[in-house]
């Protein structure tokens, strides 16, 4: 183990890293095909998966080194049997001032109030498309169940609920401003996302790939867009509509990747640190936890994992080396 004796998370390239991504499992009961392929069932065993208390001892130990932002994901998250009790549980961690989901949204309805009481400030919810038979195609699943949740969510207060839309060629990109006008409508964010090569999914799904500038050139044909922002530690870099409140994010590991101010690391259900979307680069805290290190040696633990932290990932020059799914490393 590497001595440390600041309590800072710097990686080897100046990036402060102030943001976990935290899965809670790595099951969905969606399949959109460019996450997760049809009739998988490789998941991890729930006895592999971190345990609350060992989650909130992690993300402790990451707020104690600067941590601020933890954003919720999965699989789809809301599978995690009691999850708003989890939230609750990190929501009284000193130093985490934004804690947030990611969803499909799918069981959201039945949520949304528990998870707003017990702290999620904000819900980001993946929807590709307004049609009931594409979404069917795209995920497997049924629209009405993801719109439910979203007015759910709506009706209950939360604010902002940002809208995550994969854009791929031939499938989608018929639909960019029909969801423009659907988040004008009901005071939406919307953030358009590249496909990236994650897994034989993801690299099939590059087929498909759409490059956001274009999205952005196509919008701008119908709207006037100005510079944008929008709070958050996420990589979307935004316009706005202008003489609306409707801002619009792109984010572009593809086309125009975001590797120099990447704050972010991704912790799975099984407790493997991933340092790179788009690299192998990782380091295991279960077997160090179940061992009964100590906070201080944890910490110790998370800083040297932060010293294996890449320069960037490597989509464009080597787009089949990535071979976990999307879903195994925590959206």
């Amino acid at each position: 183990m590497i001595e440390t004796t600041n309590n800072t998370l710097t990686d080897p390239y100046g990036r402060k890293i102030e943001y976990v991504r935290l899965s809670v499992t790595d099951q969905c009961d969606l399949r959109c095909f460019y996450c997760m392929p049809k009739g998988f069932k490789d998941y991890t065993e729930p006895e592999n998966w971190l345990r609350f208390d060992e989650i909130e001892r992690v993300i402790n130990a990451f707020s104690e080194l600067g941590t601020k932002r933890v954003r919720i994901t999965g699989g789809e998250p809301l599978v995690r049997k009691n999850l708003p009790e989890l939230v609750s549980r990190l929501n009284q961690i000193t130093g985490i001032k934004d804690l947030s989901l990611s969803t499909n949204a799918t069981r959201l309805s039945k949520h949304a109030d528990a998870l707003q009481i017990a702290g999620i400030s904000r819900i980001n919810v993946s929807l590709d498309t307004l049609q009931a038979d594409k979404f069917k195609r795209i995920t497997g699943g049924k629209l009405d169940k993801v719109m439910n949740g979203i007015m759910t969510a709506k009706r209950v207060g939360f604010h902002p609920i940002k809208i995550n839309m994969v854009a791929m060629r031939g499938i989608n990109d018929d639909e960019i401003e029909d969801m423009v006008a659907f988040c004008l409508e009901h005071d939406f964010t919307l953030r358009f996302i590249e496909t990236m090569p994650m897994g034989n999914t993801g690299l099939e799904a590059t087929n498909n790939y759409l490059d956001l500038k274009l999205v952005k050139q196509q919008i701008a044909e119908s709207y006037e867009l100005i510079p944008g922002t929008m709070p958050g530690g996420g990589p979307a870099r935004y316009s706005q509509v202008a003489g609306t409140n409707l801002r619009i994010g792109f984010i572009t590991p593809i086309s125009q990747h975001f590797c120099e101010t990447c704050n972010r690391v991704r912790l799975a259900v099984d407790g493997t640190l991933y340092m790179c979307l788009g690299q192998e680069d990782k380091f295991e805290l279960r077997p160090l936890l179940r061992k009964g290190i100590s906070d201080d040696e944890l910490k110790q633990a998370i800083q040297y994992a932060i010293t294996l932290k890449p320069e960037r990932h490597e989509f464009n020059e080597n787009p089949s080396q990535i071979i976990r799914f999307m879903s195994l490393t925590g959206g």
